[in-house]
């Protein structure tokens, strides 16, 4: 077989190829082919190495199709002793996105230069592992104990700019990499430049407590995740021993991370993202429309948020409101959001300038005679949507994509307002619509093929995690989290309080406990939702009792000051006696004797809840495959992505 790695002498250098399609992964044959390269290089008549990749990008990290496998030798910590021991001065090329393994590679190297777009990265956390060739003790002896940590715990690639300003990377070049490349190794070679080993650096003088703050973050930050702390303990071995010993703890506890159940599942859900946008039965060549431009119907905080999410990809929209005053209300929310993005350096004052330039507003339905697709974003109140979807359907054009970003209610019959329900779908965006990267794409019954293509790969451009639902009532997210509330309002009329319910979820790694997720959706949103129901509907009043007493006091969430909770002037939630009161009345009523419930008894009955309505989901068709319940779970819910999702969790502990 070839060998994806090439080597060839052009004059004094020694040029080594990297053609591994599509992003140069560090499969075995790369890793022998790189091996082979450098001992080969040993003994001929080059002076200096350039390593380069073809295609789009420099390695972008390990071939993680060989995750779980038998061994593979040779290994990257042995592929990368032998780079950074060559005689001759090794220079890595870098474009693209070095991450991974492909930046350890790159490190390895004794000099590094890369072209301007080019990002380096260690996102090897964000799988549930830490670098395991070397990054965790390569890294702060170049760039420093506190810049590591920075990189290594968040995972997110830095640009070139940035790397350089670390020394992580010596240059930045102009123009065609290989010709910059063999150009500046010619240069070194001419000034006898030395080799340079970053194994034989010592770290700079770093804070005494900085390894203990990083940990008290830590634990906030990723609560309960194994691999963020053994990254901390990798870099202040790096501060404190040799570049061996150092190294030696890194590959235990990367072994110890690879087989831990938290990596399997952040791997597991790596895949399932990958796999969640693939659709059975429709055939990968389905033309797609074009979407040049977007109206919004609803200038709320969701109908604002959902108009962003566009405009920061640079699609023009126009948002439709009834009324001037309500038109101003919305644009005034998104410029408060867009202040909030530069206030946090998410956004520069010119990226955000240009992006609210794209969002204009109008009070008419005509405005909407052009655009490509439209969005409705109205109260949950179906007659509503039907009656939009009725104007819609009047002034739109021909092909173009009416999208209900209904939560809750029946895609089918808010198609048949139209005379056109091939061209509907849902769209159901999670608040704040322009943060949260879960997108739920409902598929109608009559729902054309290239909407349904077009509408998924629109989601990629605005940077969405989609999941394709078929129709049912709350698709899949909210579906499963009735039984799962429902559930909740039964512990707590049978001895829990809130916040011990609250903190039960939280500490097993939920983002936030379920009364508190509640309080903070609005308990009048249910309320108001199950006065639409007849009582069989409705199911178990113990389901919702508890709720109802709450707003019918007026207490309806975060938005009053009060509900499961009364909150402070920084929206934190303090345990209120009078709830206590409620649930203790409630509990009376249907002669409920209240018990000691134990943290263990909260956390399975809740997710056994989850897990149980995600099963009849499956077994209806709703969802393709259970990891799209996990994707939608952990990207919309807050599942703790440690966890996989319900259904793999469930699967993982029998």
């Amino acid at each position: 077989m070839t060998s994806p790695v090439d080597y060839r002498l052009e004059g004094e250098i020694g040029v080594i190829s990297v053609d591994h399609p599509p992003v140069n992964a560090l499969s075995q044959a790369v890793r022998q082919g790189l091996l082979d390269a450098i001992t080969a290089a040993q003994t001929d008549a080059s002076k200096a190495l350039v390593i380069l990749c073809e295609g789009r990008t420099f390695i972008a990290g390990a071939d993680i199709t060989e995750f779980g496998k038998g061994p593979m030798t040779p290994y990257l910590p042995d592929v990368l002793d032998t780079i950074e021991a060559s005689v001759k001065p090794v220079i890595a090329a870098l474009h693209g996105t070095a991450l991974g393994g492909g930046f350890e590679t790159a490190l390895a190297a004794h000099y590094r230069c890369a072209v301007e777009s080019a990002k380096v990265g260690l996102p090897e956390v964000k799988l549930g592992l830490i670098p395991g060739a070397g990054g965790t003790q390569r890294v702060p002896r170049l760039a420093g104990a506190a810049a590591a940590l920075d990189l290594i715990t968040s995972g997110a690639p830095i640009d070139a700019a940035k790397a350089l300003q670390l020394g992580l990377i010596d240059k930045i070049v102009d123009g065609d990499l290989h010709d910059a490349a063999i150009a500046w190794a010619e240069e070194l070679v001419a000034d006898g430049a030395p080799v340079r080993r970053s194994s034989e650096l010592t770290v700079p003088d770093v804070e005494p407590d900085l390894f203990d703050q990083y940990r008290a973050q830590l634990s906030k930050r990723a609560r309960g995740q194994i691999a963020p702390q053994h990254i901390v303990t990798c870099i202040e071995a790096a501060v404190n021993s040799p570049f061996a010993e150092g190294r030696a703890i890194e590959r235990e506890l990367f072994i110890e991370c690879m087989q831990s159940p938290q990596s399997i599942a952040m791997r597991h859900l790596f895949f399932a993202e990958r796999e969640a946008a693939k659709v059975a039965g429709l055939p990968k060549d389905t033309p797609l429309r074009a979407i040049d431009s977007i109206g919004i119907i609803g200038g709320g905080t969701m109908g604002g948020g959902i108009a962003m999410s566009f405009a920061n990809a640079g699609i023009p929209v126009t948002m439709i409101e009834i009324s001037d005053a309500a038109l101003d209300r919305g644009l005034s929310i998104i410029d408060k959001n867009y202040a909030g993005s530069v206030k946090r350096g998410k956004l520069t004052e010119d990226a955000a300038a240009n992006c609210r330039a794209l969002i204009k507003g109008a009070t008419d339905y005509a405005a909407l005679a052009d655009v490509d697709l439209v969005i409705e974003a109205v109260f949950e109140d179906p007659d509503l949507k039907k009656t939009v979807f009725g104007q819609l359907d009047e002034v739109c054009k021909p092909g173009a994509i009416l999208a209900t970003n209904t939560s809750y209610q029946d895609v089918d019959q808010i198609a048949l307002a139209t005379r056109r329900p091939e061209d509907v779908i849902g769209m159901h965006f999670f608040s704040p619509a322009h943060i949260m990267k879960l997108l739920e794409i409902v598929r109608g019954e009559k729902t054309a093929d290239d909407v349904l293509a077009t509408v998924l790969r629109l989601a990629k451009k605005i940077r969405k995690v989609p999941v394709v639902s078929g129709v049912c009532y709350g698709f899949i997210g909210n579906r499963m989290l009735r039984p799962y509330g429902k559930q909740s309002q039964l512990l707590l009329l049978e001895g829990a309080t809130p916040e011990q319910i609250d903190n039960a979820m939280q500490d097993w790694g939920m983002a936030m406990g379920p009364l508190r997720v509640f309080d903070l959706a609005g308990l009048d949103v249910g309320y108001k939702a199950r006065q639409a129901l007849s009582d069989a509907m409705k199911g178990d009043p113990q389901t919702y009792r508890v709720p109802d007493l709450l707003v019918e006091m007026g207490r309806l969430g975060q938005k009053s000051g009060a509900g499961f909770y009364t909150y402070d002037d920084k929206r934190q939630p303090i345990p209120d006696p009078a709830v206590a009161e409620i649930i203790e009345r409630a509990a009376g009523e249907f002669g409920i004797e209240r018990r000691e419930l134990s943290d263990e008894e909260i956390v399975d009955r809740l997710i056994s809840a989850l897990v149980d309505e995600g099963r009849k989901i499956l077994d209806e068709g709703i969802a393709q495959r259970s990891g799209d319940i996990d994707v939608v779970y952990v990207y919309g819910y807050g599942f703790p992505v440690s966890r996989g999702g319900p259904m793999h969790y469930a699967d993982s502990s029998g």
